[in-house]
Formats: structure tokens, sequence, C-alpha cells
């Protein structure tokens, strides 16, 4: 089969488009049929060699895989050929203690699709039934991709995390992303008023355009000042931040009294600095949250199918042209997801 292996980390990285053995199945293993897989930044760090820890040499990367089963290995039960389907973003095992209390994504034997063990960026994939969620036919992949990661990752954060309330004040830092753009609507979704933190003027059009009620662009005024006039003063009880260390002292600023800052996601691979007089005086809680669980991936199903968020998607483009979409999130230039085709 044909994959994209990263042979060196670097800016650019040095990556290898070439034929590769085909996935060796065990008897509880489903191999699909790659039909589409998302550009996430955990990808860009990767590649950039800013993430090393876990992966391989000569990785085949790419969490967030939309694919359809071919091939079975003599245990599996839950799938059959021809289902297309999502695989969670851990292999998990679905027996250990963690798996039976439904945090697959935190699987003590499991490796990170993508990661740890090879992902999506491949004509196919190998992946334990016991990690995958079936799909509607009617969903397109290209946005069916997207239901782990971001969709799930962000409904986890805002949902279980961040105990997000019908009537709150919820701020996304990094909104036009591709995490951010699916958390602004899960925020609204669940009944938050919503403001949207981006750096980029171009794109605030588009973000009122899915419904969020303000927007905050991150520029000579910090941020945190405009969250608090929008808010009479009293700052947001929920800030889903997907950025990290650039903006991760002004998120702080920007909470209420108890209010939650949940951490989605880190940019620069930075060091975080925050007064911590701010959260003393906040009753203020801050967690970190990553990846999605079984539950959280069907709800995301659910959502989309109910309209009540969009899969959006910058554009898609074949895997062999993957420094593209790398170029575009470099220059932050995406407004919401790159999505990569195996051709």
């Amino acid at each position: 089969m044909r994959a994209l292996l990263l042979e060196t980390p670097g800016n650019p990285p040095k990556l290898a488009y070439r034929d590769v053995p085909e996935p060796t199945l065990g008897e509880h293993d489903v191999l699909l049929r790659v039909l589409a897989c998302g550009l996430c930044h955990h990808d860009l760090l990767a590649m950039t060699g800013v993430l090393r820890r876990g992966i391989p040499s000569h990785a085949i990367l790419g969490h967030e895989v939309c694919g359809e089963v071919v091939k079975s290995g003599p245990a599996v039960t839950r799938v059959a050929a021809g289902q297309r389907v999502v695989p969670l973003l851990t292999n998990a095992c679905g027996e250990c203690a963690r798996c039976q209390a439904g945090l697959e994504h935190r699987c003590l034997v499991g490796k990170g699709i993508g990661h740890g063990a090879p992902g999506g960026y491949a004509q196919y994939v190998a992946v334990r039934e016991t990690a995958l969620v079936p799909i509607p036919d009617s969903m397109p992949a290209e946005q069916a991709c997207l239901l782990a990661c971001p969709i799930g990752v962000a409904l986890q954060g805002a949902q279980d995390a961040a105990g997000l309330k019908v009537g709150e004040v919820a701020v996304v830092t990094g909104a036009s992303g591709g995490l951010g753009v699916h958390g602004i609507q899960i925020a609204r979704a669940l009944g938050a008023r919503t403001i949207a933190v981006t750096s980029s003027e171009g794109k605030m059009a588009a973000l009122l355009e899915l419904g969020v009620d303000d927007v905050a662009p991150v520029g000579e005024l910090d941020f945190s000042e405009l969250v608090l006039a929008m808010t009479g003063e009293e700052g947001a009880n929920v800030v889903l931040d997907t950025v990290g260390s650039p903006l991760f002292a002004s998120s702080v600023r920007s909470l209420a009294q108890y209010g939650r800052l949940v951490l989605l996601g880190e940019v620069a691979g930075g060091v975080a600095q925050v007064n911590l007089a701010e959260l003393l005086f906040r009753d203020a809680v801050i967690r970190g949250s990553t990846g999605a669980q079984r539950r959280h991936v069907e709800q995301a199903a659910r959502m989309v199918a109910a309209g009540q968020v969009r899969p959006v998607v910058h554009a898609t483009l074949p895997l062999r042209d993957i420094l593209r979409g790398v170029g575009w999130m470099q220059e932050r230039a995406l407004f919401g997801r790159v999505v990569l085709l195996p051709g």
C-alpha cells in the first residue's frame, strides 16, 4: 500500500510517500480502507519535531480517520465488511479497567493512532474492533473524519471537563482553527453565550455566520479586557483554550468568579506564566482535557446529524500534497480543518 512516512522531523519535515507492507491483523483487528483523514495541529507538532515522545521512527501520522472495513480478524464480531467507521483516537483494548469504565481514550495498553501506532496517512490502517464507532453511510467521509477529533475532543472539554451549563458565558480561543471552530459551535449547542477569540480579523465575519454571539480579536488591547467589557466586567464562566501558552495568561484574566479554564491545546510548545493571585481571588479551576471517549464520538455524530454542529472543512487535498496544508496552518490561513484524501 502507499503511505506517507515521517522520515525526519523539521521545518520543513522530510516526508516520503512510498510503498509499505499492508498492516497485519490480530484476531480482534480490522483493516480499514482510509476514505479521509484530517490534518491536526498534533500532526504539525510531530512533523516539526516539537512533539517527539512516543513517536517511532518513520511514523505514519494521522488520527482523524474515516474508513471502510475491508478485512477482519477471525474474532471480530462488532463490524462487518463494507461498513463505514470512525476510529477513536486510541487503539483501545476494550478490556482494561479504564476501557471498562468508559475511559477508552486513556486505555492502559492501547497506543495512540497516528502517534505510537500507524495512522491514517495511508491507504489502509489496522484498528482494533473495540476502538471503532460505526457511522451512517449518508455522512460524507471528509466530515465524518472530524467526529473524534476535533469535534469529540471539544465536546469532552466543554461538556465534561468544563461542565458548561445553559446560560453561561463561554470564551473559545483560537476560534477559527480546526479545534476552536468546532468548540465554539459545541458551546453554543450546549446553551452558552459564546465569545470567539481570533487573531485574524478577516475571519470574524465567518465566525459570526456560525452563530457566535461576540468576537474578541487578539490585538493591541488584551482580549481579556474585551471579554470583561462584553460581560459587564463579570468575565467568562468557561474558557476553552485551544492555543495554550501564548494566550494562557489572558485566558485566566478572562475568567469570572468560580470560572473554569480548560486547556485543549498547546500550539507553541512553550511555557505559560500566570499571576497566581489571578487564580486565588477568582476561586478558579484549571484543568487539561485531551482525547474523546466513545460516547463523545457517538454524541458528536448525533449533533452533526441534527445540524447542531457543522464540520468545517477549509479544503480537501491529496495526501501527497500535505505540505500545502501544513503551510496554510503555519500561516494561520485556515478556517476549520484541512482534510487529506489518500487518492
